[in-house]
């Protein structure tokens, strides 16, 4: 494949970012708990990430776009330090809401790492190379709670500080083994053309006129997220509530999530694309998505919820990469990290609205409801995708 060497370095710094994020994930709704936040409080303090990830994307994206991928990415890693910083010391929900919004500001360069995947491989290969990438940051979700769950027995500290210093330790990394993934202009001061349209056109072409095969796109994206961080933000809640598990146990649940998506995506997901090409593999995640989703608050046992949530990873592995694959098949050479950017900003409108809803209804409605409405808004997206034309 071409651009492996570039992808396979993306991809280490792609999974130790993500162990830095997992590694204080889990633990969130405990910290804040112990500090007497309310399930609501949580929710907006889940979506604060979300909040900052919607403002800045589509800014990663065209500051990409115009000035590299790599100096995005590693500006990016670097506030995320910061940020876990401020987690390892924050003694008020205040504060807690600040390092969420930080994180936001530095995760908010998911767009531009698929930019570099477009930027580095041929159309053909993208969307195996893009769930390879996502398959990283899953391994990084699979180990990331459990070094959480050890780390926090050393003080509450602890995790913060070891996210900030495996943050850092990824910046030294890129600077001096992730290259830039585009070429410099014959005067050395531009990567690529300026974006044929602004943010505010590409934003509004997608709301205008939804259903245009690039717009259905991102939208499948982010009402499939909207329903999949639904669950995300009520699940250590639901597994506490109902089967006792606590911040020492919960990287256990997310470690078989992590390690059957690294094997979806890394195994499985170019294989089945090779097979029954991009559009259909879409429509196989979002059927996979849906029924996990209203499984989850089935069974009686947390062996038996385990075995319901192995749908989810599947069902994402399959869904999101394809996605994107899709948009950047559809975009101009220009425009792939604005647009991968302004499709993030659309996912960060779910993902802000998903842990409001869903903490509300968990407190208003019952703790297996926000399952149920999760996945009938995943079945509207499998609706969706049967309106994107097969390859």
């Amino acid at each position: 494949m071409k651009g492996l060497k570039r992808i396979s370095v993306l991809m280490a710094t792609a999974f130790v970012d993500m162990i830095g994020f997992a590694i204080v994930f889990p633990l969130l709704p405990f910290y804040a708990e112990r500090l007497d936040a309310d399930p609501w409080i949580i929710g907006w303090m889940i979506a604060s990430f979300s909040i900052a990830q919607l403002f800045c994307a589509p800014l990663w994206g065209r500051f990409s776009d115009r000035y590299g991928r790599r100096p995005a990415l590693i500006l990016g890693l670097t506030i995320s330090a910061l940020a876990f910083i401020v987690f390892a010391f924050a003694n008020s929900i205040l504060l807690l809401f600040v390092t969420r919004l930080v994180q936001g500001v530095g995760g908010g360069t998911t767009g531009v790492a698929q930019a570099y995947v477009a930027d580095s491989t041929e159309p053909k290969d993208r969307a195996k190379a893009l769930g390879w990438l996502s398959a990283a940051t899953s391994a990084g979700v699979m180990f990331g709670p459990v070094i959480g769950s050890l780390v926090f027995n050393l003080g509450a500290a602890a995790p913060g500080l070891v996210a900030a210093a495996l943050c850092l330790t990824n910046v030294a990394f890129a600077v001096r083994w992730l290259p830039e993934s585009g070429e410099k202009s014959a005067d050395g001061t531009r990567l690529r053309p300026v974006p044929l349209r602004s943010i505010r056109e590409t934003r509004m072409e997608f709301l205008l006129h939804p259903g245009s095969e690039l717009a259905r796109l991102v939208w499948i994206y982010a009402v499939g997220m909207l329903g999949f961080m639904s669950m995300t933000a009520v699940l250590p809640l639901y597994l506490g509530d109902a089967f006792g598990v606590t911040e020492r146990t919960i990287g256990a649940f997310f470690f078989f999530v992590g390690m059957l998506s690294i094997l979806m995506r890394a195994v499985v997901l170019g294989r089945l694309v090779d097979r029954f090409g991009e559009t259909r593999v879409m429509r196989m995640g979002a059927a996979s998505l849906c029924i996990g989703l209203f499984s989850i608050p089935l069974p009686d046992s947390a062996l038996l919820a385990g075995a319901a949530m192995a749908l989810v990873p599947i069902g994402t592995a399959l869904l999101f990469p394809s996605v994107s694959a899709l948009v950047s098949h559809r975009t101009d050479k220009s425009e792939i990290g604005q647009m991968l950017g302004v499709q993030q900003q659309f996912g960060g409108v779910a993902r802000v609205a998903a842990p409001l809803w869903a903490t509300a209804a968990y407190q208003a409605l019952g703790i297996s409801m926000p399952f149920f409405i999760a996945a009938g808004v995943v079945g509207f997206v499998g609706f969706l995708t049967f309106g994107v034309p097969t390859e």
